[in-house]
């Protein structure tokens, strides 16, 4: 059954395309028979009753610097759709907040993927919190004396932004750094949110593992290893993507998130292992897939499809 798509994301002309997870996915669903509509986040409306959309059906193909065709632009009720995406890049803010509010009104008529209504409330730095025991020392505070007593009991740690992404803003405060009042001060400078603090692990090393989960099941893994001289492994930041498997250890910890994943609507997670711990829970815009195909031959888009069409069908 052919199915109309929209994808909510960020410009699709600027995308990597040997890069880009919403892209492949867009190019699957394509090759699959359904049709595609685009649209930015800031092209959303609720209007009378109904949430809109402007933007532009499209034609994607694998060719750089001519990826993509536009159809005249036009305004859409999302209703009407079958599917919608939710993928734009965070910052997680308020603007992305209010995007969950629009697409929750067309569910359950339109499949919305990932879920918007647990997307808002599953944010990747705070679902880890309902696993403790999977996750290295962890607290979230605003107050710089909760901060620093976390620094007194672990000596070495990493600060960053409670909704940041992509690597930004992430600090390593070693035992003997003197700046945590200073960074304390911009951050709470910025905005008014929390900071997340976790102990450093030193097995990041070796590489941040991205774990890819379709409907709550693993389906492998791609490793980020940080340039020299770097504590950041994002790809954003310069990591370096590797083929990498699963150990015994990332399969206990997907057993245990998987069932919450798949009860929340989380068709596509990105979860980040490092050595044994896990540190977050990608549900707003994951990437990998195309590192994971290009290094396993996994299709994980054809994968994400298959659920997609059998909630559908």
């Amino acid at each position: 059954m052919a199915l109309k798509v929209a994808l909510q994301m960020d410009p699709i002309g600027s995308v990597n395309i040997n890069g880009d997870s919403t892209f492949r996915i867009g190019l699957e669903a394509q090759a699959r028979g359904h049709s595609l509509f685009f649209y930015t986040a800031d092209k959303l409306a609720f209007v009378e009753g109904r949430v809109m959309a402007r933007g532009f059906p499209i034609t994607l193909r694998r060719e750089v610097g001519n990826h993509v065709s536009y159809g005249p632009e036009t305004e859409v009720d999302l209703a009407e759709m079958d599917v919608v995406w939710l993928r734009q890049d965070p910052p997680f803010d308020m603007s992305y907040i209010t995007t969950t509010h629009l697409l929750e009104m067309i569910q359950p008529k339109v499949l919305v993927v990932n879920d918007p209504f647990w997307v808002r409330n599953s944010p990747e730095k705070l679902l880890v919190l309902r696993f403790p025991d999977l996750t290295p020392p962890t607290a979230i505070a605003r107050d710089l004396q909760t901060i620093r007593d976390f620094k007194a009991r672990h000596g070495d740690i990493i600060l960053k932004p409670l909704y940041g992404n992509g690597g930004a803003g992430v600090f390593r405060l070693d035992p003997n750094d003197r700046n945590l009042a200073s960074l304390y001060e911009l951050f709470t400078g910025i905005n008014r949110e929390p900071l997340i603090v976790q102990k450093f692990l030193a097995a990041v090393e070796k590489g941040d593992k991205r774990v890819i989960l379709v409907n709550g099941e693993a389906v492998g893994a791609i490793n980020r290893v940080p340039q020299a001289g770097e504590t950041r492994s994002n790809m954003h930041a310069g990591g370096r993507p590797e083929k990498v498997g699963l150990t015994a250890r990332d399969l206990e910890i997907c057993a245990r998130i998987g069932p919450v994943l798949r009860e929340k609507g989380q068709i596509f997670v990105g979860i980040d292992v490092i050595g044994d711990w896990l540190t977050e829970i990608n549900v707003t815009s994951p990437t990998g897939i195309q590192e994971l195909e290009r290094f396993d031959g996994t299709n994980t888009a054809a994968k994400i499809w298959e659920v997609i069409e059998a909630k559908r069908g």
